[in-house]
């Protein structure tokens, strides 16, 4: 039962660590490429604003999602 216990654990670490590496360069790579776009056409920053925040939001949840795997993988243990 202890190896059983080591192994969820891991995994609950690896779900959180992870779901939170991911989003963290897409989002990096997502401002990044909007802000090349503000540049480029600053009369369209408003769209472009806007269609960023929904997208980081997006990411965002996946890493949430990730959180509560790892959530509900700890609550096996105890």
């Amino acid at each position: 039962m202890d190896i059983t216990n080591g192994l969820i654990a891991i995994a609950a670490a690896l779900a959180i660590g992870l779901s939170a590496i991911g989003p963290g360069i897409g989002q990096g790579i997502a401002s990044s490429k909007a802000m090349d776009a503000i540049a480029r056409q600053p009369e369209c920053f408003k769209d472009i604003r806007s269609t960023l925040i929904l997208s980081l939001g997006l990411m965002e949840a996946l890493t949430i999602y990730g959180l509560l795997i790892s959530f509900m993988l700890i609550a096996k243990i105890v």
